[in-house]
């Protein structure tokens, strides 16, 4: 490798970093309440200034700008490790039924036991996630030909189908679940305070340790099965490490900012392009950082343009994420050859 070449993958964190910041400064100004950046810059410094403008920074605009951080984080993560666990590029949380399982799981807490808290209903986010890629998992070995890309999505959404409708079900004859369901059900990093990321956070971080600690054995996967059962590799628990660490992932964030689908899916995508722009090649060591970075990018960046577009109200970042995600989505499957199926 020359140094050029070695410059590269730092060249591409660097960028990747400095982007992040900025759209997390952007995210702080911008609004109902336009704030200058250098009056931003300066109330997150410590220095004194408008009363009102300290009370929106500080109160709506950093927990806001840090939620995007997190959900969005988790939710790349969890869609890159997804993706190298199936050995499928159409896999994603929201695709595969994990989301509509948590969210399903968290109708129901709210509805039957009547669950108001985040702290409350999490857990039941965690159960419905875990759940519902288990059964994707198995409806898409079936038949002879066994599990495919293409079955696996197949499965994925006549699940996420299935469980969007219970969960359409339960919400109609149930005004409260209704009342928090159809805020909450667009994706949305609005109406959250600082304490609600403090209570995601550490399931976030737990789930991303083990999402990054599969890193090195997921390289061997992508060989295969038997290429990695021969170098040692105990498959069954890098799975389970990858289901556990989904689930904090994916339930965490789906409980605080809903079922934001379609994020998982494209940001792996683009993260292979730049690793392999940089030179990294399909590293998992270096794509699952890379995802760590651009999700939340996209989420903060849907949520910015929301704002802004939809002024003085607002369009849901979840909404965008999935006009984004969509087409791709489709220009994915497109690529498959349908005679897996």
């Amino acid at each position: 490798m020359t140094r050029s070449e070695g410059l590269r993958p730092a060249f591409l964190v660097a960028l990747l970093g400095a982007a992040l910041v900025l759209l997390c400064l952007l995210s702080i100004a911008l609004g109902a309440l336009n704030v200058p950046l250098d009056q931003v810059v300066r109330t997150l410094s410590g220095h004194p200034g408008s009363r009102l403008v300290e009370n929106v920074i500080w109160s709506v605009r950093v927990p806001r700008t840090a939620l995007g951080l997190t959900a969005g984080l988790a939710l790349g993560l969890s869609g890159a490790l997804m993706q190298a666990l199936t050995r499928n590029p159409l896999a994603d949380p929201g695709v595969l039924g994990v989301s509509a399982g948590a969210a399903f799981a968290i109708v129901l807490a709210v509805a039957v036991l009547g669950l108001r808290s985040l702290f409350g209903y999490i857990w039941f986010a965690f159960a419905g996630a875990f759940i519902a890629s288990v059964l994707v998992f198995l409806l898409g070995r079936m038949g002879r030909s066994g599990l495919t890309p293409v079955k696996l999505a197949l499965a994925g959404v006549a699940v996420t189908s299935l469980l969007f409708s219970l969960t359409s079900a339960v919400v109609l004859t149930n005004p409260e679940a209704l009342n928090r369901y159809r805020f909450w059900s667009a994706g949305s990093l609005a109406g959250q305070d600082g304490d609600v990321v403090l209570r995601l956070l550490p399931f976030v971080v737990a789930g991303a340790v083990l999402a990054l600690a599969c890193a090195p054995t997921l390289n061997s996967l992508a060989l295969g099965d038997d290429v990695a059962a021969s170098l040692g590799r105990r498959l069954g628990l890098i799975r389970l490490q990858g289901v556990v660490a989904i689930t904090l992932l994916t339930g965490g964030a789906v409980a605080v900012i809903g079922p934001v689908v379609f994020l998982g899916l494209v940001v792996p995508h683009i993260a292979r392009v730049l690793a392999q722009y940089a030179g990294l090649g399909p590293d998992h060591r270096w794509l699952l950082p890379l995802s760590a970075l651009l999700a939340p990018c996209l989420l903060l960046a849907a949520d910015i343009i929301g704002r802004v577009v939809g002024r003085p109200a607002e369009i849901q970042a979840g909404l965008l994420v999935a006009f984004i995600g969509g087409p791709f989505f489709i220009a994915l499957v497109r690529r498959r050859r349908l005679a897996e199926v």
